[in-house]
């Protein structure tokens, strides 16, 4: 079976209650577990999660939480891939044989099931190890600009500070979304998400939005009722 699994600890600090703080109606969590059940690839949606409180608004919304995460795995500096692989051996050690695994953000509403069924598709049809969603950068991060302590600007890159935008080399970021491999991917761990063996799914600007502070938040609620009066959310 393929499943998805979704982090959402309760220790949000630049915004409280973040995974479960209503967005635009409805806790921003749903958005992500009702993008998994819509997905025609995904059997079963679980949460990994140490708060209570967001156990039962994810199981409300239809997702399953069978554990609750534990607590050395729920600080500031934990990292996405050990808490998914932690769910994971968890979830095998219980008998379930999972094929590929989706790890998708709490805080991602733009993110589509389309997107979701298409990177487990490119997972396969590719033989990659890792799928993720990606944005390109708007501006060329070659011609960036550094600052120093008296305010003087120097650029980040001497020899391409000159060049014209269509001469230099395309640049993405990680969108914020979606990581989908193998199971046993996962569970390797010299496994890395960002390697020549991954493989981009482009989105446009307007589909990827971090939420990282208030400001960032609404933001995506602005972004987000545009797109759903236009039909595209």
């Amino acid at each position: 079976m393929n499943i998805a699994i979704i982090p959402a600890r309760g220790g949000s600090k630049r915004i409280p209650r973040k995974n479960i703080k209503s967005f635009c109606g409805k806790p921003i969590i749903a958005y992500s577990i009702e993008a998994a059940k819509n997905s025609h690839s995904i059997d079963r949606v679980f949460i990994s999660t140490d708060d209570h409180e967001i156990a039962d608004v994810a199981r409300a919304h239809g997702a399953e939480v069978p554990f609750l995460r534990d607590a050395s795995l729920s600080d500031d500096s934990t990292g996405t891939t050990p808490v998914v692989r932690q769910a994971l051996s968890t979830l095998v050690e219980q008998g379930l044989t999972i094929e590929a695994c989706v790890c998708i953000y709490a805080t991602a509403p733009f993110l589509s099931s389309e997107v979701i069924d298409k990177s487990i598709e490119k997972l396969l049809k590719e033989k990659a190890e890792f799928v993720f969603t990606a944005n390109q950068f708007s501006f060329p991060i070659q011609r960036a600009l550094l600052e120093g302590e008296r305010g003087e600007v120097s650029p980040f890159s001497k020899a391409d500070i000159g060049k014209r935008s269509q001469d230099l080399a395309e640049t993405f970021h990680d969108a914020g979304q979606l990581y989908t491999a193998l199971s046993n991917t996962w569970l390797t761990p010299s496994a890395r998400v960002f390697s020549k063996h991954s493989r981009m799914i482009k989105l446009p600007s307007h589909l990827v939005q971090d939420i990282d502070t208030i400001h960032d938040w609404k933001r995506a609620e602005v972004m987000f009722k545009v797109l759903q009066e236009m039909g595209e959310c």
